[in-house]
């Protein structure tokens, strides 16, 4: 006979229902050790409860359901009255009941509020959620170390709709995370293994390391590539890096990065394009960093099974089909091809450079990835 956990589960299956993600439970913050201030306050109200229903159930027989109301209403000190008649001996025990309960409330108030101004259990609990939201997240971006340039980086993830972790091992960061509307963070020490495993890093599509401090970006680098090989991942990540010295660039490259990005370099190159094509350069500026432009640049990966390998590039038709230009071809030995004529050949695991509508890729992408050949390119 099937169990019900097992029948649940191929009922999950068969609906592609997924079940949510969540954190490892030893990476979650402790939340006990810091209720131990709330132990008093708890044992003296239950004491006080308890010990006035005895009393109303021994001095004036109450029933003790009514004993427990009683006790309630007179420790609260809500002003009900007596439910029941009750004797002499039972209202100095009332007035004694009062008197208990308001030191009591006092000084189970006092330690609730100075516990909450400590604000280590709200903190904890605003962790524990962000934990849960993190562990959803597939194909995101850890981006570490909060500076300027983060803080532009996230602008563009943003507007691109793709998600992002932004880690940094300062108090300021919860005060960062509101002004500059960073969904999800964390305060932490970036290359530690415990983080990264906060960060959900196994799911994510790359890492970017913006620390202005070259030994930072150094163990980050170095710890992301040891927690790949430690985790037996499938794929290495797409790790992001910068370096204000020109020098640091190839340092960086040869510890891992693959893409080391100089403000210095960078900036110089973007000065000198304006000064000799100042037309061109406010042209790709547009076309490049515009979110709303129509048109888009991406690399479609060829894989060995593709009808289009050994296929020249006029007889895939790839134009006259998705209305998308191929307008580069990076060989499987990393040789790169600028603006390929027709009598080119498509070769196993290249990759093509191409121009278009975000539909015209997507297009060129399903293309590309079929093991027949088309029937439209029969038809152009």
């Amino acid at each position: 006979m099937i169990s019900l956990k097992l029948l649940l589960r191929r009922i999950r299956r068969t609906l592609h229902w997924e079940v949510t993600p969540k954190p490892d439970t030893k990476l979650l913050p402790e939340l006990y050790p810091h209720l131990k201030a709330f132990r008093l306050p708890l044992i003296l109200t239950v004491l006080t409860m308890m010990l006035g229903t005895i009393g109303y159930v021994i001095i004036d027989n109450f029933s003790v359901m009514d004993a427990i109301y009683q006790t309630g209403i007179t420790f609260t000190t809500v002003g009900f009255g007596e439910i029941a008649p009750i004797s002499p001996a039972g209202r100095i025990f009332t007035i004694t009941l009062i008197i208990a309960g308001f030191a009591v409330f006092s000084i189970v108030m006092g330690i609730l509020v100075a516990e909450l101004n400590k604000g280590i259990v709200v903190q904890i609990l605003k962790e524990r959620r962000m934990l849960y939201k993190i562990a959803r997240l597939k194909k995101h971006f850890v981006v570490c170390y909060h500076n300027e340039y983060t803080i532009e980086v996230t602008k563009q993830l943003r507007k691109n709709h793709i998600p992002f972790v932004v880690i940094d091992p300062r108090e300021e960061i919860h005060k960062w995370a509101e002004e500059y509307k960073y969904p999800m963070y964390l305060q932490a020490e970036p290359h530690a293994e415990v983080t990264m495993l906060k960060a959900h890093l196994a799911s994510a599509k790359g890492l970017i390391s913006l620390s202005d401090s070259i030994a930072d970006n150094i163990a980050l680098i170095a710890s992301v590539r040891l927690f790949e090989k430690e985790h037996y991942l499938p794929r290495p990540y797409n790790v992001i890096s910068a370096a204000e010295n020109i020098s640091d660039v190839e340092k960086l490259k040869k510890l891992g990065a693959d893409t080391v990005i100089s403000p210095t370099k960078l900036t110089a190159q973007r000065v000198s394009a304006m000064a000799a094509r100042p037309d061109m350069e406010s042209l790709l500026e547009e076309f490049l960093y515009q979110s709303d432009n129509p048109l888009d640049m991406q690399e479609i990966f060829v894989p060995k099974y593709s009808w289009a390998v050994l296929k020249k590039l006029k007889e895939t038709h790839i134009r006259e089909i998705t209305n998308c230009s191929i307008v580069g071809i990076t060989k499987k030995d990393g040789k790169f091809v600028a603006m390929p004529k027709g009598d080119t050949l498509i070769t196993s695991e290249c990759k093509l450079l191409v121009i278009g509508t975000h539909g015209a890729i997507i297009a060129t992408k399903d293309l590309i990835k079929r093991r027949t050949k088309p029937t439209e390119v029969k038809f152009v």
